[in-house]
């Protein structure tokens, strides 16, 4: 190979590296309650899921409306909670069995100042909640 063909290989092993390189969250505009799976100081493939949507899926929230539950009774907000925690760790399953290495809420990524863009695995999740709910 010549010395030109050697370079330019070099340089596109370094776009490469850099297209590939992490993305970060800025310190200020860092919400926590937004991020539910991952580190957001570093992460490369993100994604991101329509946390109500997700909710409202939940056999729980399904118990709230077929039984017409009220809002602000003891029942509701447990029920509420439950399907939360059933949400959350559903994310966090998806987390760890995939290779994304950040989720977070819908909208939250692309609405940072740089954008960082996003894969929405909204029904993914759904469909990882439904199977666990069938065992």
């Amino acid at each position: 190979m010549s010395k030109r063909a050697c370079s330019v290989a070099a340089i596109w092993c370094m776009l490469g590296a850099v297209m590939a390189s992490a993305y970060s969250i800025p310190e200020a505009q860092l919400d926590k309650k937004k991020v539910f799976w991952g580190s957001p100081r570093q992460f490369e493939n993100p994604a991101e899921v329509q946390y109500e949507t997700v909710v409202k899926a939940t056999p729980e929230y399904q118990e709230i409306q077929k039984k017409k539950i009220k809002r602000g009774t003891g029942r509701y907000w447990l029920l509420l909670s439950q399907a939360s925690e059933r949400v959350v760790r559903t994310i966090r399953e998806m987390g760890s069995k995939t290779d994304y290495d950040l989720i977070a809420a819908q909208g939250y990524l692309g609405g940072l100042d740089p954008p960082i863009p996003a894969n929405d695995i909204t029904e993914d999740v759904i469909e990882a909640m439904v199977e666990e709910s069938k065992d």
